[in-house]
Order: structure tokens, then C-alpha cells, then sequence
């Protein structure tokens, strides 16, 4: 498929129809596709600029949509929303795999790389609505594309579990927790982590996920559940029997 029928592609699914075309093709070319040219000619400075226009949107729908909601559950809805995994869902539901253009390089990264590329596309593609339609054109997308994966029982659940675990064990006078890596399995393109969480030396929790980071939130979150600061990912106000 040419850039032109993909750019078509990607107008359908956003919705609207640029004015400055340059904008979207940019929006879904991989860096791969047009290595030794400036960079403008990739998604990624269009990628940062819509990262910042999909928090501030986000956020300010939560705000306006939950006025009962503390500042803990607005973080924990916002980040769940904006996190990658879900922009990379919400981009291959919506076809944006079809569109986005890979050079030679990039051939055999497999699923992984698909994950990255949509999430970043996604959020380029919010930056050239903002650029080439202004604000109500990028949250208009915004809204329409992630309404339908806005759950309230996500702001229940720890938006960083290392971050949480650090804070609940130090609460009750432990040490920080500590990770360690036990083992890389899968293909090279594809691989699967998986860690394990440690808390005053004793292994608390094990996950994995297709990076180290991922697996260490896995673990995290596991340990989280096994101490009772969480029940199935929920988060709990104290731990039971205090």
C-alpha cells in the first residue's frame, strides 16, 4: 500500500480530513523508513508533542467526568489510559497497523515492535490533529478512541505497583523491595522477562512480560497481592488484621 492510500486510510480512522498533509504522513513513518533525513520526516517529535496533548486531555475529562474522585484515583484512570499497552490496543483495534509506514530495517522485529510502533503512531497522530486542527480536533479523537477502555474499577488498582510496594512496605517499616532478573525465554525479537520481587530478602513475588520493566511490575503487583495490600490488583486500605 503507498503512503497516499495509507495516509487516506489513517484519515478515515481519525475522522478527519488534513489540511496539511505532510503532518500525517509524518505521523505514520517509522524512523526506519526514512533514516538519514531530518527527523521531522518520522513520527517521533510528533510522538512527544502528542504525548503532552493526550495527558492534558485526558486528564482533563477525568477531572470534569469524576468530581468525586481524589487526585490517587484520577492518577491511577489517567495513567491506566495513557499507558502503552492500551494506546498499542486501542491502535490495532482501530486498523492503525495497516497504515503506518516500516523501512527495510525494521522487517522481523515481530509483535514486539508492532506494540511500540502503534503506540507511538498513535500518539504522533494526536499531535498532527492538535497541529493541523487545534485542540478540539486532537480531543475529539482522544474521546471517540479511548472512551470505550475507560473502566472507573481502574482507579483502583496501583498505577505503578513498584512505586506503590516501595511506599506500603516503607509505611510498615520494611525495606525497599529489590528485583532480580531469573530468566529471558522466546525468540530474540519476541522475548518473555520474568523477575521476581524481593522484600527484606524474601521473595514477596514473580512475574514476567515482554520487558525487564514489565516484569518487574508483574512482581510487584504479585507481591502486592501475596502481602494484602491488594486483593486480585484492588488496592486496600490497610492490610488485613490492622
Amino acid at each position: 500500500m503507498s503512503i497516499a492510500k495509507k495516509a487516506s486510510r489513517a484519515e478515515q480512522i481519525c475522522g478527519y480530513s488534513f489540511s496539511d498533509r505532510s503532518l500525517l504522513e509524518s505521523a505514520l513513518t517509522h524512523p526506519s523508513a526514512v533514516e538519514g533525513q531530518p527527523v521531522s520526516a518520522s513520527y517521533e517529535r510528533l510522538e512527544f508533542l502528542g504525548d503532552s496533548i493526550l495527558g492534558a486531555v485526558v486528564a482533563e475529562s477525568l477531572f470534569r467526568t469524576y468530581p468525586g474522585f481524589d487526585e490517587g484515583k484520577l492518577t491511577r484512570l489517567k495513567v491506566s489510559l495513557v499507558s502503552g499497552m492500551t494506546l498499542s490496543e486501542v491502535a490495532l483495534e482501530l486498523g492503525i497497523d495497516e497504515c503506518i509506514v516500516f523501512g527495510a530495517s525494521e522487517t522481523g522485529t515481530g509483535a514486539r515492535g508492532l506494540h511500540s510502533a502503534l503506540e507511538n503512531v498513535y500518539e504522533a497522530l494526536v499531535g498532527a490533529l492538535y497541529l493541523d486542527g487545534g485542540w478540539q480536533a486532537a480531543a475529539d479523537f482522544i474521546a471517540r478512541t479511548l472512551k470505550p477502555h475507560l473502566a472507573t474499577e481502574r482507579a483502583e488498582h496501583p498505577s505503578n505497583p513498584k512505586s506503590y510496594l516501595q511506599e506500603r512496605v516503607q509505611a510498615d517499616h520494611m525495606e525497599a523491595p529489590s528485583y532480580k532478573l531469573i530468566g529471558v525465554d522466546g525468540p530474540a525479537h519476541e522475548p518473555t522477562f520474568t523477575a521476581v520481587a524481593f522484600v527484606d530478602g524474601v521473595r514477596r513475588g514473580r512475574g514476567t512480560g515482554s520487558s525487564k520493566k514489565e516484569a518487574e511490575a508483574a512482581a510487584a503487583l504479585d507481591a502486592l497481592n501475596r502481602m494484602g495490600y491488594t486483593h486480585n490488583g484492588v488496592i486496600l486500605k490497610k492490610k488485613p488484621g490492622k
